[in-house]
């Protein structure tokens, strides 16, 4: 793949990037921040009856923080994350079987959405903020970003081990060798990492539950979107480039007997 193409690429996956951290944000402002507000409302009160001191200066006002601040984080991480998952889309596209542009983008899209989200997600949920022990947060994040390393690391593994299995027991084999293996790693990992639990006893499992949900389904949307978008458009510059070839080899062949 030249260069040329790579920045062809490397430029829609930051424009389907931006497409899929909107459809995110209206999903993160529709679902996410009521929940993000009900644990705010809920830990203020809380605290308001075991103290009696002043109340704190808001830096930033939470009507700011719901609106502004979350569409320039939503659409800044969406067009960050989309220029990474177009360079990785081209070391994979032609690597990982032969799929066309749209399915290597869904299943780049769905092995990422796995290891970089909902595997690290399984064993450190999602809190909500104003919840749990500030004291902890740089433990928790440490610890959040190990599980993300390790299951990134596990999944490319994976990938390896499928692809050099496929040749020696054919591919049902391979895939389920590998998928095998990654569980069981994982797995290891879940046992061996310590668990961490900040959320009070007090606070409810149902608006907990709502927030992890929306946290999820924010993701989801994320990457799902991502992978539709990006799909298309390098479907549509990849095809002429790939008709354009073959026609050049066409024109090119000698034919048998001269």
């Amino acid at each position: 793949m030249n260069s040329t193409t790579v920045r062809n690429l490397l430029v829609r996956g930051m424009l389907a990037g931006l497409a899929a951290g909107v459809l995110a944000l209206v999903i993160a402002y529709w679902l996410g921040e009521p929940n993000v507000d009900g644990a705010i409302g809920f830990e203020e009160a809380h605290a308001a009856a075991h103290t009696h001191g002043g109340e704190e200066t808001e830096l930033v006002s939470r009507s700011l923080q719901s609106t502004a601040g979350l569409a320039t984080g939503m659409l800044v991480y969406g067009v960050a994350f989309g220029g990474i998952a177009a360079l990785a889309y081209c070391f994979a596209l032609g690597r990982v079987g032969r799929f066309g542009p749209r399915a290597t983008a869904l299943l780049l899209s769905g092995c990422a959405l796995l290891a970089v989200y909902v595997v690290p997600f399984l064993k450190y949920p999602a809190t909500p903020p104003a919840v749990g022990n500030p004291d902890t947060i740089g433990k928790r994040t440490a610890l959040y970003f190990l599980m993300i390393v390790l299951s990134v690391l596990l999944t490319i593994g994976a990938v390896v081990l499928g692809k050099r299995l496929a040749p020696r027991v054919g591919t049902y084999y391979a895939t389920v060798a590998a998928v095998l293996g990654f569980v069981v790693l994982i797995g290891a990992a879940f046992a061996v990492l310590p668990v961490v639990n900040d959320v009070p006893d007090h606070f409810p499992a149902t608006l907990l539950w709502r927030f992890r949900l929306s946290a999820l389904a924010v993701q989801v949307t994320l990457w799902s979107g991502f992978a539709l978008v990006f799909g298309e458009l390098a479907h549509r510059l990849l095809r002429p480039q790939a008709q354009a070839a073959d026609a050049g080899v066409g024109q090119g062949a000698v034919p048998v007997g001269q």
